[in-house]
C-alpha cells in the first residue's frame, strides 16, 4: 500500500485526473497485491484501471495507449508462485531509472512525508473490460503486412501464466494450428515445471505432435524461448541473430547493431561482425539494454534468457511479440525452423551457480580476485569468464566461454573451488 502511496505522489503532476493502470500475472499473492496497491493509490488522489491477468509488456502498452500517469504490474516473472514483485512503468510505458525507484523507496520509508487526498479527492477503482483485446490487437499489428500463419502447426505454452488466453488467441487469429500447454492456472501452478525456464515439456509435445515448432513463455510472458520441429530449443541470441538478420535485409534495422548483455554467446558477436553489424553489451539487465538502446538509437536487443526488446513495437521486453517476428522471418525463409532459427554455432559456454551467505565479501576475496585473473589468462583472447552476484538470489553466477569446451569447464570449476561459502 505504501508503495502505491509513494508512486502516486510521485507521479501526481498537474490539474488532470490522474489514473493508473495495474496488471497482474496468475500467482494467488497477486489478489492481495493488487488490493494493497489500489488502496495506496486511491489514497493519494489517483483514480486505478484493474486490468486482470495480462502480459507486463501488456501493461507497458496500455499505460502508454491509454495515457496512464503510472502502470503497475504485479509479477515475479519467472520465479515460482510463492515469490511476486511489482513493476512499475512511467507515463510514456518505460520501466522507471533506477533514481525514480530510489525516490519511491524513500517515500516507502517516511510514509508520514505523503499527502493524502482528502475526502472529495479519493480516487475511484473499476476494472477494464477490453483490456485483454487491446493488447491481443496490438500484437497483431506488430506483425508487418499481416502475418498469416496458417500452414503452421504451433505448440504454445504459456506457463500457466499471464499470457494463458492472449497468445493463443493471437496465434490462432493469424491462421496457426495451435496446441495449448500451460493454460490452466491456479494461482500456485505458475512456472511449475514448464514456460520457458522449464522447455522440456514443450520440447515433448512439439515432437509427438509433429509440429513446425514450440513457443514457451515465462510467468510474465515477457520473455520467450523456441523449440524446433525436432525438439532442441532456441535461446534468445539466436532468436536475435535470426531477427537482425532479417530486419538488415528489409533495411528496417537501426542502430547498425544489436544491444545485449554480457551473458550472450560470443557466436552472436561474430555472426554480426560478419554482416557488419556490431554487438554492444550492457550489465544484465533488460533495463540496462533498453536504456542503451534508446540512448544510441538501437531497435533491437534482449538477453539470451529470451528478453527480447523492439522498441518500434513496444516499451519492454515482449515474448509474444518476439515470437511473431521470428515466424515472420522464418515463413520468409522457407526452411524448417531448426534450420532457420540455427543463424550461428554457439561458443562452448557453462554457466554454474555457487550458494554463499555473502555474495560482496565472497566477490571481494583475494583468492576468488586471483582465480578470475588466471582463468582470464588462460582463455586469452578466444573466450570470457563473467563473476557476478545474482540480483534476486544469494547466488554467484559463474560463466566463462571459448572455443575450447574442456578449458571452459576447467576454469569455470576452478573459481567455484576458490568461492567461500561462508563470510568469514
Amino acid at each position: 500500500m505504501r508503495i502505491g502511496m509513494a508512486a502516486g505522489q510521485i507521479f501526481n503532476r498537474g490539474s488532470h485526473r490522474h489514473r493508473v493502470v495495474i496488471g497482474k500475472d496468475t500467482r494467488l499473492s497477486g489478489y492481495m497485491i493488487e488490493q494493497a496497491l489500489t488502496a495506496g493509490f486511491l489514497s493519494v488522489g489517483m483514480d486505478v484501471l484493474l486490468l486482470g491477468p495480462l502480459p507486463t509488456p501488456a501493461v507497458g502498452f496500455l499505460t502508454r495507449s491509454m495515457r496512464a500517469d503510472v502502470g503497475v504490474m504485479v509479477s515475479a516473472s519467472h520465479n515460482s508462485f510463492e515469490d511476486n514483485g511489482i513493476k512499475l512503468f512511467g507515463p510514456k510505458g518505460f520501466k522507471l531509472s533506477d533514481d525514480v525507484e530510489t525516490e519511491i523507496s524513500g517515500l516507502v520509508a517516511a510514509p508520514e512525508t505523503i499527502k493524502l487526498a482528502g475526502p472529495r479527492e479519493i480516487g475511484r477503482a473499476k476494472r477494464l473490460e477490453d483490456a485483454e483485446g487491446r493488447y491481443i490487437e496490438a500484437v497483431k499489428s506488430s506483425a508487418r503486412r499481416r502475418l498469416d500463419l496458417s500452414g503452421l502447426k504451433i505448440v504454445v505454452d504459456c506457463a500457466n501464466g499471464a499470457a494463458y488466453k492472449v497468445a493463443p488467441t493471437v496465434l490462432w487469429e493469424l491462421g496457426a494450428e495451435v496446441i495449448s500447454i500451460g493454460v490452466s492456472p491456479n494461482g500456485t501452478n505458475i512456472n511449475d515445471n514448464c514456460g520457458s525456464t522449464h522447455p522440456g515439456l514443450l520440447q515433448e509435445q512439439v515432437v509427438m505432435h509433429g509440429a513446425n515448432l514450440g513457443i514457451a513463455l515465462d510467468g510474465d510472458a515477457d520473455r520467450v524461448a523456441m523449440v524446433c520441429e525436432k525438439g532442441q530449443i532456441i535461446d534468445g541470441d539466436q532468436l536475435m541473430a535470426t531477427i537482425a538478420e532479417r530486419w538488415r535485409r528489409d533495411e528496417r534495422l537501426t542502430g547498425g547493431g544489436v544491444v545485449a548483455t554480457v551473458m550472450s554467446n560470443l557466436g552472436l558477436e561474430r555472426y554480426l561482425g560478419g554482416r557488419d553489424l556490431k554487438l554492444v553489451r550492457t550489465q544484465v539487465g533488460d533495463r540496462y539494454v533498453l536504456e542503451r538502446m534508446r540512448s544510441d538509437g538501437f531497435n533491437l536487443g534482449g538477453e539470451q534468457s529470451g528478453h527480447i526488446i523492439m522498441t518500434d513495437h513496444a516499451t519492454t521486453g515482449d515474448g509474444l511479440m518476439a515470437a511473431l517476428q521470428a515466424l515472420s522471418a522464418l515463413i520468409k525463409s522457407r526452411k524448417p525452423a531448426s534450420e532457420a532459427f540455427h543463424a550461428f554455432e554457439p561458443v562452448p559456454q557453462l554457466l554454474k551457480n555457487v550458494r554463499v551467505s555473502d555474495a560482496n565479501e565472497a566477490l571481494n576475496a583475494a583468492v576468488v580476485v586471483a582465480a578470475i585473473a588466471a582463468a582470464e589468462k588462460k582463455l586469452g583472447k578466444g573466450g570470457r569468464v563473467l563473476v557476478r552476484k545474482s540480483g534476486t538470489e544469494p547466488l554467484i553466477r559463474v560463466m566463462a566461454e571459448g572455443d575450447d569446451s574442456s578449458l571452459v569447464n576447467s576454469v569455470v570449476d576452478q573459481i567455484i573451488e576458490a568461492i567461500p561459502r561462508k563470510a568469514a
